[in-house]
């Protein structure tokens, strides 16, 4: 089979998933006659099958296995960096972290808003109180009613002295740190650098991109093969033709240089087509538009480009010449 992975199939996923037998039997309908086939022998207990390949014969799972080995001429499997784990699987555990750092973060910048005024009613030389308690109430509510509209703003009125331990670094860079880090943590998790979302440089932008485009290039690569494999099934090689499907490695980061670099190969004798195709045109808006501009606007009589040395031909060339001899 060479590249491409084997996908397994495991029919006991209908029996844990539709309870009713109905409902079972129109979901099995939907899907390819092989299904049917898988689950059948699942229900009769005979689940082993083997498929011939190239190179030899390949023994399917053992009997009594609830896995069935799809079709490998029809079924395919796309996933990123070799393993069938979720890609951004990892995330889910630092996102609650996430979550749960921001809350603890905004809790200490509404408590950082909080001011609490403090009154302390003074005592004579002896310790004794000056004002009695029903005084003192008085104070508390009189200062309570003038800051009753202030904002974040509490009234404590006490006789003993009052004294608050802060057990926090009362450094902001520290505590902007810490909330940093457990996003770095997210990131790192994701296998993404938190410089493509929030670059602190031209240059970590550059270098995160090509990372994460990277990592994408293998899904590209995935659906190559999947619809070149379509259309090998669908119109078999012959000796007139044969049909080839290629995606270009194009992003909204790199087009502009993708389409460069294939203007460049144009001057070479490369195709045309390419320069346009990674800008975004379709084939057949290219073919359509230059028949237009050339067969029916007649664009290529009146607007006619200065030659070059990398353009000019022999003819050109020899044409010039004689009209100079004359």
């Amino acid at each position: 089979m060479g590249s491409v992975p084997a996908v397994e199939f495991n029919p006991k996923f209908f029996d844990d998933k539709f309870g009713d037998i109905e409902t079972r039997m129109k979901v099995l309908k939907m899907y390819p006659k092989e299904f049917a086939e898988a689950y059948i022998a699942y229900k009769k207990g005979k689940l082993n099958n083997k498929d011939t390949l190239e190179g030899g014969t390949w023994e399917g799972n053992k009997q009594g296995s609830t896995w069935w080995l799809l079709d490998p001429a029809c079924a395919f499997k796309i996933n990123l960096n070799n393993s069938d784990v979720p890609l951004l699987i990892n995330t889910c555990t630092k996102i609650l972290d996430l979550d749960e750092a921001q809350d603890l973060d905004r809790r200490k910048m509404m408590q950082q808003l909080l001011k609490i005024i403090i009154q302390k009613l003074p005592l004579d030389k002896n310790g004794d109180l000056i004002f009695d308690v029903d005084e003192a109430k008085d104070i508390h509510n009189n200062t309570v009613m003038m800051l009753r509209r202030a904002v974040g703003v509490d009234v404590m009125t006490t006789f003993a002295d009052v004294d608050v331990a802060d057990l926090a670094d009362t450094r902001s860079t520290t505590t902007k740190d810490e909330l940093e880090k457990v996003e770095r943590t997210v990131y790192n998790e994701a296998g993404v650098s938190h410089s493509l979302f929030n670059a602190d440089s031209n240059l970590a932008l550059e270098k995160a991109a090509l990372v994460d485009e990277a990592s994408i290039r293998d899904l590209i690569l995935g659906f190559d093969e999947l619809y070149c494999r379509i259309l090998r099934r669908k119109f078999p090689g012959n000796k007139k033709y044969c049909l080839h499907f290629n995606m270009l490695e194009t992003t909204i980061n790199n087009y502009k240089e993708m389409s460069k670099m294939y203007k460049e190969h144009t001057q070479l004798g490369y195709s045309k087509m390419l320069p346009q195709i990674a800008l975004g045109h379709s084939q057949s808006s290219i073919i359509a538009m230059a028949h237009f501009e050339n067969e029916v606007l007649k664009l290529s009589e009146i607007m006619i480009p200065p030659l070059m040395s990398s353009t000019m031909s022999s003819q050109d060339v020899l044409g010039a010449r004689g009209q100079g001899n004359q």
